[in-house]
């Protein structure tokens, strides 16, 4: 991986950007991609996507989305001690909140703050944290009271987001961050738009990310209705199963980018698939097939209008939804080489096979 590539990664992975308070990415991504394209769209609830026109007529437009949010945590209530109680933003196991460094963002500023935990010497005789939930763990910024807080600006609905830095493993064949779920995305995408910025493409490209995904595929829906697009790829990040050595679970690390077929609430349009692979195998990039448990913003979009054939082009990454999280970096070149192929080749006549062989 060269320099220009992981600093990327290591900038978008450390900025702090949870659910509804996506701006520190948005603003990063419209910046790099201003130049690249015809001009960058920011919509009233948060997507931002750049947009290339084809000089070509009756060019199809495909959309292909990152989405913009970690998941992370919101202030429900301030104590009268001056911690904070939360709701969740997103999935989180609650046994890997506790003990934790975060940043709480506020419109004065923002703040180190740790979650709390029980110290074990407190636990002696007593069965211990044996059903731990979310509502349990306070976060902690060092406040004295609930007065000291509100006058450092914190105040219900304010966003609680891991800090954490983004680091080389010892063989450099992986990168351990937090938010590669889905900083994966925005970095492929800003990258595909630096390999197409001086090619004609054969249709309208539109890519970028949205907003609120982690929370229920939100911001999608409004980019979905906006551009009408005909064709979809979510990019995105999943779990991967493999921490324990088993080869016949979905999600290994070093086989390749993801190609989805099914989750709950998505089945991969037939004609899709076989575009994906036929792409993949076509030049040698290597993929390995996916069912999951979770969804994509492709679960909102193919649904949407009169039915839109949607895609996932995805990465595998252990520990997802926590702190730390530990990719291979050959997943990412796979899953980077085949959104790259796909936006270079995808015009009428692809759109026309994709369409006969549902």
């Amino acid at each position: 991986m060269d320099d220009k590539t992981f600093k990327l990664i290591k900038d978008l992975t450390e900025l702090q950007a949870t659910s509804g308070n996506e701006k520190n990415v948005r603003n990063y991504m419209k910046n790099y991609m201003e130049p690249l394209t015809d001009r960058v769209e920011v919509s009233p609830l948060g997507n931002v996507f750049g947009i290339k026109e084809s000089a070509v007529k009756d060019a199809p437009t495909l959309l292909v989305a990152s989405h913009m949010d970690e998941v992370g945590f919101m202030v429900s209530q301030i104590t009268k001690n001056g911690l904070f109680k939360v709701v969740p933003l997103g999935g989180w196991n609650p046994y890997v909140v506790s003990a934790q460094r975060y940043t709480l963002q506020t419109k004065k500023g923002d703040y180190i703050c740790i979650s709390s935990a029980v110290a074990p010497h407190l636990l002696r005789g007593k069965e211990g944290q044996s059903s731990l939930e979310i509502s349990d763990v306070l976060f902690d910024v060092g406040f004295t009271s609930k007065e000291e807080a509100e006058s450092y600006g914190v105040t219900p609905g304010d966003t609680l987001v891991p800090l954490v830095e983004t680091v080389y493993t010892a063989n450099k064949e992986s990168i351990i961050s937090k938010a590669w779920d889905n900083r994966y995305g925005c970095v492929a995408v800003l990258e595909t738009w630096d390999a197409v910025k001086n090619q004609s493409l054969n249709n309208n490209l539109i890519m970028g990310a949205s907003v609120q995904e982690e929370v229920g595929l939100r911001g999608i829906k409004g980019a979905v209705h906006q551009f009408q697009p005909d064709v979809f790829i979510a990019v995105d990040c999943s779990p991967a199963a493999d921490a324990e050595g088993k080869s016949d679970v979905f999600g290994r690390l070093g086989e390749g980018f993801l190609l989805r077929v099914q989750d709950p609430g998505h089945l991969t349009h037939r004609g899709m698939v076989e575009y994906l692979l036929d792409t993949a195998s076509t030049h040698h990039i290597p993929y390995q097939y996916y069912f999951s448990k979770g969804g994509t913003d492709a679960g909102a979009a193919h649904v949407m209008n009169q039915g839109i054939p949607s895609g996932v082009i995805g990465v595998p990454a252990r520990y997802i939804h926590g702190h730390q999280t530990l990719f291979r970096i050959s997943d990412y070149e796979a899953a980077r080489e085949m959104l790259q192929t796909v936006v270079k080749t995808f015009d009428r006549t692809t759109l026309n096979t994709i369409m006969e062989m549902n």
